[in-house]
């Protein structure tokens, strides 16, 4: 990090709306905690083990940072290319998984289960991002970007559109609720689960659409745009935090873009977190969920922020 990073307030922390400064601690400054890997994504914290896991998907592994030593060290490798985390209701490990094309858990016991790989007859593309709601039902997106190439995963054809599924929490039934975002990548719900939010990716520009949730929570329907990303906005993986604003993975190479957007649950950019890098995603963590954790291209960032992180979200 830079200089300016030691300053108090870090002038990192961007205030672009003027509701942003509640959320913003003054003696809390960005700190780099890693740095080392070829693309960062699906960062997911562990507060029975004081620790976070995250994927580095080229170098085909998952690392652990501790936080009581700030050691970080091998915890899955090979990963088959695992790209986003999180966990369900009950604490379990879900990762996405580009090289084997399926979603998996790791058991108590350090077992993995396989919960969805095909749909109909057939494989997936290369689920991507994940978030378990309160029902215990599991909501992945699927795009094609672990098989474009061997550099995230095997390059192989596609069979199946790029489609947005849940798997049932008790059932285990694979079902499809989206199928017109255009590369649809980061998800997350908002605080009451009425609504998701899925990043459209290969759409010009970007956006962050808006479903309601409904049938008792099984489907999406009013498809409409929450966030026009413009024409260099870069949203990739996001979480929420308690009072519905979106905390974005963001970035296209500039010192302006790299870092965290921060929207309202309106659509309004409220702040920008600045980094050397690209942010791919973040998850909140910490004792209280008031630490926000960004994955970006090459490392591991944090920052004590004055809000809370949705509980298991």
């Amino acid at each position: 990090m830079t200089d300016n990073s030691r300053r108090y307030p870090d002038p990192a922390v961007r205030i672009l709306d003027p509701r942003f400064t509640s959320l913003r601690l003054a003696s809390a400054s960005v700190e780099c905690l890693f740095q080392g890997a070829r693309w960062s994504e699906g960062p997911v914290w562990f507060g029975d083990g004081r620790y976070l896991l995250w994927s580095d998907i080229p170098n085909n592994r998952m690392l652990r940072w501790d936080e009581e030593t700030g050691a970080v060290t091998p915890f899955r490798r090979p990963s088959n290319n695992a790209n986003g985390n999180t966990r369900d209701r009950e604490g379990r490990l879900v990762t996405c998984e580009h090289l084997t094309r399926r979603v998996t858990r790791t058991e108590y016991d350090g077992s993995i289960t396989v919960l969805a790989d095909r749909y109909q007859g057939k494989r997936f593309n290369s689920p991507n991002d994940v978030v378990v709601k309160s029902d215990g039902s599991i909501w992945f997106t699927d795009p094609s970007f672990g098989i474009d190439s061997f550099y995230e995963g095997e390059k192989q054809a596609p069979e199946m559109p790029q489609c947005v599924y849940r798997i049932d929490g008790q059932s285990g039934e694979v079902t499809r609720v989206n199928d017109d975002v255009i590369g649809p990548n980061g998800l997350a719900f908002s605080p009451d689960e009425s609504i998701l939010y899925i990043v459209e990716s290969r759409s010009e520009p970007r956006t962050i659409r808006a479903f309601d949730v409904v049938q008792n929570g099984r489907a999406l329907t009013n498809n409409r745009v929450l966030i026009d990303a413009g024409p260099a906005g870069t949203p990739d993986g996001f979480r929420i935090d308690i009072h519905g604003n979106l905390w974005c993975g963001w970035g296209m190479g500039t010192d302006e873009l790299d870092g965290v957007r921060v929207f309202s649950p309106q659509g309004e950019a409220l702040g920008h977190i600045a980094l050397p890098e690209r942010c791919a995603n973040v998850c909140f963590g910490g004792r209280h969920r008031n630490r926000l954790f960004m994955a970006a291209s090459h490392g591991l960032y944090a920052l004590y922020v004055n809000t809370q992180g949705v509980k298991g979200g």
